[in-house]
C-alpha cells in the first residue's frame, strides 16, 4: 500500500513539474508585449517628427522670409533656402554611424536635438539671407544625424512582430511633423514676421528629445558588441519583459558573434565584401529621393496656387493624405511584408505622377488639369506614405549586418542627403527650363525603375529576427 502510495506521490510531483516545463515554454514562445518597447520608440520618434517639421517649414514661410530678408524673386536664393539644411544633412549623416558606435544610440539623439535647437535659433534670429542660410545648415546637421540613429534603434530594440509598425509610427511622425510646420505656417502670410514663431516653435521637442531620452533604454546590441553584457540584459528586460530575456540574449550572441573582432573599414562598404548590400542600400534611397517625393513637400504650395488653389487648403490636403498613407503602413506592413508594400508604393507613384504629366500637357485644360494635377499630387504623397517613405530606413536597418548596421545606414542616408538635396535646389529652375510635363514623366520614370530593382533585390524580412534575415540575405547572395 506504502510503495504504491510512494509511486503514486512521484507521479505526482513528475507531473507537476512536466506542467511547469510547458508552462515555461509556453512563456518563452509567447510574444513580448508591444507596450514595453512602444514608449521608447515614441520618444526616438519625435526625432522624425523634427525631420518633417523643419523639411517644411519653409513651405508656407518661404515667401515671407524671402520679402523680410531682401531675397523675393531669387528662385536660386529660395532654393538655397530650402535645400542648405539638406546639405548640413549629408555631413550630419556621414558621422552619424561612427557616432551612434562610439557613444551609443540615446546619447546620439541627445547630440542630434542639440544643433536643432541652436540652428532654429539662428534662423528665427535671422536678418540676412546668409544668417538664414546658416541657421538653416546648423539645423541639418541635426536632421542628417537623426534619421540613421532612429532606424538603428527601431530595428534593436523593437521585437520582430511589431518592428514594421514601429516603422512606420517614425514615418506617421515625419507626417505630423510636416501637417505641423503647414498649419503653423498658415498664418505667415497675413502677420508680418510669424515665420520667426514657426522656427522658435521646433525648439520644444528638440529640448523634449533631449530630456525624455535620458529616461529611455539603450539598444541592447550596441551594449552586447562593446562588452556590457549585463547592461544590456537590463535593458532587454525593459524592452521585452523578464521572461523574454534569455531568448533574447541567446540570439544576440549568434547575430553578433564575432563581431568585435571583426574590423570594418570604409573601403570594405564601398568597394569590398559588403559591396552588394552596400549598393542596394544607396540604390534605395536614391530612387526614393529621384520619385520627386520631396519636390511636392518643399514646393507644393507654389504648384497648386499655379492652378488657382490656396496653398493652406492644398498643404491640409497634402499633410491629411500623407497621415493616412502612414497608417496604412502601420497596419499592414506586419501582414502584408515591407516589399509588397514598396512595390505598390512605387507603381502607385508612377502612375499618379503620369496624371500630373497629363494634367501639364495640352489634353487637359481648365477644371480637368486642376482635378488631374492637384488629384494626381495627393494621390502620390499617399502611394509614397504606405511604402516607399517608411520601408527603405526600416528595411535597410533589417538587412545590413549587425557589425556594419551604423556605419552602412549612414553611407546610405548621405546618398538620401545629397539627392535630396539636389532635388531641393534645382526643382524650380528645371520647372522653369523644361515644364513641369518633362519633369513629371521624368520622376514617374524612376518610379518605374524603383519598381523593377525592388523586385529583384529587395529581401522580405517581416517577422524575422535579425540574424534570420543576415542568414537568408547571405543565402541569396550565394545562390
Amino acid at each position: 500500500m506504502r510503495g504504491r502510495q510512494r509511486v503514486a506521490s512521484k507521479d505526482h510531483i513528475l507531473g507537476q513539474d512536466k506542467d511547469e516545463n510547458l508552462a515555461s515554454v509556453r512563456i518563452q514562445n509567447a510574444k513580448p508585449c508591444w507596450w514595453h518597447s512602444f514608449r521608447h520608440v515614441l520618444v526616438a520618434s519625435l526625432s522624425s517628427f523634427l525631420y518633417g517639421y523643419h523639411i517644411g517649414v519653409v513651405n508656407e514661410t518661404l515667401e515671407s522670409i524671402s520679402i523680410d530678408l531682401g531675397f523675393s524673386g531669387n528662385t536660386i536664393a529660395e532654393g538655397l533656402v530650402v535645400s542648405v539644411c539638406l546639405g548640413g544633412a549629408f555631413v550630419g549623416s556621414l558621422f552619424s554611424g561612427w557616432m551612434a558606435d562610439g557613444v551609443g544610440r540615446k546619447r546620439s539623439f541627445q547630440l542630434c536635438a542639440l544643433p536643432m535647437i541652436i540652428g532654429a535659433g539662428m534662423s528665427a534670429t535671422a536678418k540676412t539671407l546668409w544668417g538664414m542660410l546658416l541657421g538653416r545648415l546648423f539645423v541639418g546637421t541635426g536632421m542628417g544625424l537623426g534619421p540613421p540613429v532612429v532606424a538603428l534603434y527601431v530595428a534593436e530594440v523593437s521585437p520582430p512582430a511589431v518592428r514594421g509598425a514601429y516603422g512606420a509610427l517614425t514615418q506617421i511622425a515625419t507626417c505630423l511633423g510636416l501637417m505641423g510646420s503647414f498649419f503653423i505656417g498658415i498664418p505667415s502670410k497675413e502677420i508680418v514676421g510669424w515665420w520667426r514663431i514657426c522656427f522658435w516653435v521646433s525648439v520644444v521637442p528638440s529640448a523634449m528629445l533631449a530630456l525624455f531620452m535620458e529616461i529611455c533604454a539603450e539598444s541592447p546590441h550596441w551594449l552586447f558588441k562593446i562588452g556590457r553584457t549585463t547592461e544590456a540584459e537590463a535593458e532587454f528586460e525593459k524592452l521585452l519583459g523578464g521572461v523574454h530575456v534569455k531568448s533574447a540574449m541567446v540570439e544576440l550572441s549568434k547575430a553578433d558573434k564575432g563581431d568585435a573582432s571583426d574590423t570594418v573599414t570604409l573601403s570594405d562598404l564601398i568597394c569590398g565584401r559588403y559591396f552588394r548590400v552596400m549598393f542596394i542600400g544607396c540604390a534605395l534611397f536614391g530612387l526614393q529621393q529621384l520619385s520627386g517625393i520631396n519636390a511636392v513637400f518643399y514646393f507644393s504650395s507654389t504648384v497648386f496656387e499655379s492652378f488657382g488653389v490656396p496653398s493652406d487648403i492644398a498643404n491640409a490636403c497634402v499633410g491629411i493624405c500623407n497621415l493616412v498613407g502612414s497608417v496604412i503602413a502601420m497596419i499592414f506592413m506586419d501582414k502584408l511584408g515591407r516589399k509588397l508594400l514598396l512595390l505598390g508604393s512605387f507603381l502607385g507613384m508612377a502612375l499618379t505622377m503620369g496624371l500630373q504629366a497629363i494634367a501639364a500637357s495640352s489634353f487637359a485644360s481648365g477644371l480637368g488639369a486642376m482635378y488631374l494635377s492637384v488629384g494626381g499630387m495627393l494621390l502620390f504623397v499617399m502611394s509614397f506614405a504606405f511604402g516607399a517613405g517608411p520601408v527603405p530606413c526600416l528595411v535597410m536597418s533589417e538587412m545590413l549586418p549587425g557589425n556594419i548596421r551604423a556605419k552602412a545606414m549612414a553611407i546610405c542616408l548621405a546618398v538620401h542627403w545629397m539627392i535630396n538635396f539636389f532635388v531641393g535646389l534645382f526643382f524650380l529652375r528645371l520647372l522653369e527650363l523644361i515644364g513641369a510635363q518633362l519633369l513629371y514623366g521624368i520622376f514617374g520614370s524612376f518610379c518605374l525603375v524603383a519598381v523593377v530593382f525592388v523586385k529583384k533585390y529587395i529581401l522580405e524580412t517581416k517577422g524575422k529576427s535579425l540574424q534570420e534575415i543576415e542568414i537568408a540575405l547571405l543565402a541569396q547572395e550565394a545562390s
